[in-house]
C-alpha cells in the first residue's frame, strides 16, 4: 500500500512527540511526595528512543531537533511537579517551567550533538551523564538556581533506599537514575530489535546464541544496578544506631497566613501568640525554643537590635528559663557607616546618601552570648535576588512583591554555628536552603551537631509544595547524619533522625507545638567533609567531552570547506 512522504513525516513527528510526553509522564509520576521513584530508572528511557530515531535519521533532520522534540516532555515535568508556585507568582511559575524546561532541552541537545560527533556509544552516553550533572551543579551555583528537580531530590520520600548519600550526596542519585535509564534503554532497544534473531536462536536445544547471552547479561547487569544499592542502604538503615547525646526542642508552629496575617499584625501580637502556643511545652530542661522563618517583622536594625520590642519579649522567657536558647527568624537591616565598602545589594536612603542592607534572618538569643545572626545566603530567585550578572541590575524593578522586604537581600560568607548556653552548636538553614546538600554540609563542617530549618511554606497553599519541601529535610539528615528540628509557620514542621526518619510531624494549616528529643553528633559524614566531588569531576569531563566534539565538529567543516 502506497503512504505519501508527508503523511509519513507527520506520523513520525507524532511518535517522536508522544515519546517526549511519555519521559515526561513517567518522571513525574516519580516525583515526591507521592510517586513512586522506582519511575525513575525508565523516565527517560522514552526520550533515549526519540534521540536514538534522530540519530539514525540524521539526514532528515532539522536543526535543533532534539532539543524541540524532547521540549514538550521537560514542560510536562516542569508542569506537573512543580505547578503550586503559582499560588505565590503567576508570572514566576510560568516563568520557571519555560526556562527550567527549556535548560533541560539545552542540555538534550548537547547530548545528541556530541553523540552525533563522537561516533562512540559510550562517550554519547557519558556526554549525557556529564551534560546532565554539570547542569544540576549549575543549579545549585548561580543567581537562578532551581535545584527542586534535580535527580537525586526524587528518592526523598523512599530515603531508605539512598541511605548511601552519606558518600555521595544526591548526585550519587542523579548517576544511579542516568545509567539506571542507559541499561535498560539498551535492553530494550536489543529486545524490540526487528533484526534480531535472539528468540529463534535461544529455542535451539542447549545452545544460546552470543546474542541471547548478551541480552541476559544486560538484564543481569540492569536489575543488579537498581536493586544492589537498595539493599545496601536497607542494610545501612537497619544497622545505623546513633549515639546517645539528647537535646531537647519545643518547636512553634504558629499558623499566621503570609498573604493576610504575618506582615500586618503588630510583632508583640506574634510574639504573645508564640509564646501562648510555646508555654504548655517549656520547663527547665528545655534547650531550644524554635520559631519559624519571618516570625518577627519589627523592621528591626542590627545597628542597634536589642532595642526592638520583639527581642525585649523574648528575653523576658529567657530570664523565665536562663537556660533557655531561642531561634527567631525575622527581617532585619543595617545601616552601612560611610567609608564601609558596599556590597551589590546595598540599597540608597530615599532622604539622604547612605546605604543599607536587608536581610532574611535567624536570630539565637539566650542569656549568656549577645544576639548572634545567620542571614539567609542561598536566596529564592525572583523574589530575594535577581541575576547580578552584567547588565542585568535593571531587574530588580520587576523583583516578585510576596509582602516582607522586596529585592535582591544581602547574605552571610560563612555557613555560621551558634554558640549555646548549656548545650551542643546547632546551625540554622533558612527555608529554600535546606534544597542545597554540599551548602547545608557546611554548617556542620563548622561544627554543627544538630540542624535547624526554620521555613515559611504557606505561600503555596496546600499543595505538594510543602510536602515535597519536607521531603527533602530527609536526605539532608542521611547526608549529614544530623538530626533536624523543623519549624514551619505553616507546612510541616517536626523533627527528623539521623536515618532521615520524621516524628511529631504536624499537620497543614493549624498552629501547633511540638515537643521532642534529638541527638546530637560530632561524626563528619565522607559527604561533608567533601561536599559535590560528583559533580565537579563530572563537570570536568563533561567539559572535556564537550571541547572534544567541538575540535570535531570544526575539523569537519574545515574538511567539506576544503573539498567545496
Amino acid at each position: 500500500m502506497f503512504v505519501d512522504e508527508p503523511f509519513r513525516m507527520k506520523i513520525k513527528k507524532l511518535h517522536l512527540l508522544l515519546l517526549a510526553i511519555a519521559s515526561g509522564i513517567l518522571l513525574s509520576a516519580a516525583w515526591p511526595a507521592r510517586g513512586f521513584p522506582g519511575f525513575l530508572f525508565v523516565g527517560f528511557v522514552p526520550l533515549l528512543f526519540l534521540e536514538d530515531t534522530l540519530f539514525t535519521n540524521r539526514e532528515r533532520e532539522i536543526k535543533f531537533s532534539a532539543l524541540l522534540y524532547s521540549w514538550p516532555g521537560f514542560i510536562i515535568w516542569n508542569l506537573l511537579t512543580t505547578w503550586w508556585i503559582i499560588n505565590s507568582t503567576g508570572v514566576g511559575a510560568i516563568l520557571a517551567i519555560i526556562l527550567n524546561s527549556l535548560f533541560m532541552s539545552i542540555v538534550f541537545q548537547a547530548f545528541h550533538w556530541s553523540r552525533k560527533k563522537l561516533q562512540h556509544p559510550i562517550a554519547g552516553y557519558a556526554a549525557l551523564i556529564t551534560y546532565w550533572t554539570a547542569f544540576e551543579y549549575l543549579h545549585l551555583n548561580w543567581d537562578l538556581n532551581w535545584p527542586w528537580l534535580n535527580l537525586g531530590n526524587g528518592f526523598a520520600s523512599y530515603y531508605k533506599w539512598v541511605q548511601w548519600y552519606e558518600y555521595t550526596g544526591t548526585f550519587g542519585g542523579t548517576l544511579w537514575i542516568l545509567v539506571g535509564n542507559i541499561l535498560f534503554f539498551e535492553l530494550l532497544k536489543k529486545f524490540t530489535s526487528k533484526h534480531s534473531k535472539v528468540k529463534a536462536e535461544a529455542q535451539k536445544p542447549f545452545i544460546l546464541s552470543s546474542k541471547f547471552n548478551a541480552l541476559c547479561s544486560l538484564c543481569v547487569l540492569s536489575l543488579l544496578w537498581v536493586f544492589l544499592p537498595i539493599l545496601l542502604s536497607l542494610w545501612r538503615y537497619t544497622t545505623y544506631k546513633e549515639e546517645k547525646h539528647p537535646v531537647n526542642f519545643v518547636v512553634v508552629q504558629p499558623n499566621l497566613d503570609p498573604y493576610t496575617e504575618q506582615y500586618s499584625i503588630a510583632p508583640s501580637v506574634v510574639v504573645g501568640h508564640i509564646m501562648q502556643l510555646a508555654r504548655p511545652k517549656l520547663d527547665s530542661a528545655t534547650n531550644f525554643l524554635i520559631t519559624p522563618e519571618s516570625a518577627i517583622q519589627e523592621q528591626m536594625w542590627e545597628n542597634d537590635l536589642s532595642s526592638f520590642n520583639s527581642i525585649r519579649l523574648l528575653y523576658s522567657v529567657i530570664n523565665q528559663y536562663p537556660d533557655l536558647n531561642i531561634l527567631v527568624g525575622g527581617s532585619t537591616f543595617y545601616q552601612f557607616p560611610p567609608g564601609e565598602p558596599l556590597p551589590r545589594t546595598a540599597r540608597k536612603f530615599t532622604d539622604s546618601q547612605n546605604h543599607y542592607n536587608a536581610y532574611n534572618a535567624a536570630i539565637m538569643l539566650n542569656a549568656r552570648d549577645s544576639l548572634q545572626l545567620y542571614h539567609k545566603s542561598k536566596l529564592t530567585p525572583g523574589v530575594e535576588i535577581l541575576p547580578s550578572f552584567f547588565g542585568f541590575n535593571w531587574l530588580e524593578k520587576f523583583a516578585i512583591d510576596l509582602g516582607g522586604t522586596v529585592g535582591s537581600l544581602g547574605t552571610d560568607s560563612v555557613r555560621k554555628v551558634y554558640s549555646t548556653v548549656n548545650t551542643v552548636k546547632v546551625s540554622p538553614a533558612i527555608c529554600y536552603e535546606s534544597i542545597f546538600g554540599e551548602f547545608f554540609g557546611q554548617f556542620v563542617k563548622n561544627g554543627a551537631q544538630i540542624m535547624i530549618i526554620i521555613t515559611n511554606d504557606g505561600w503555596w497553599g496546600n499543595t505538594p509544595g510543602h510536602r515535597q519541601h519536607f521531603s527533602f529535610a530527609h536526605l539532608r539528615a542521611i547526608e549529614t547524619r544530623r538530626g533536624i528540628a523543623r519549624s514551619a509557620n505553616t507546612g510541616i514542621s517536626g523533627f527528623i533522625d539521623q536515618r532521615g526518619d520524621a516524628h511529631e510531624q504536624t499537620r497543614y494549616w493549624e498552629p501547633a507545638v511540638i515537643k521532642g528529643t534529638l541527638n546530637a553528633n560530632q561524626k563528619i559524614t565522607f559527604y561533608v567533609q567533601h561536599g559535590d566531588y560528583l559533580a565537579r569531576l563530572f563537570s570536568w569531563l563533561g567539559g572535556a567531552l564537550f571541547l572534544v566534539s567541538l575540535i570535531i565538529s570544526l575539523q569537519h567543516r574545515f574538511r567539506k570547506i576544503k573539498h567545496e
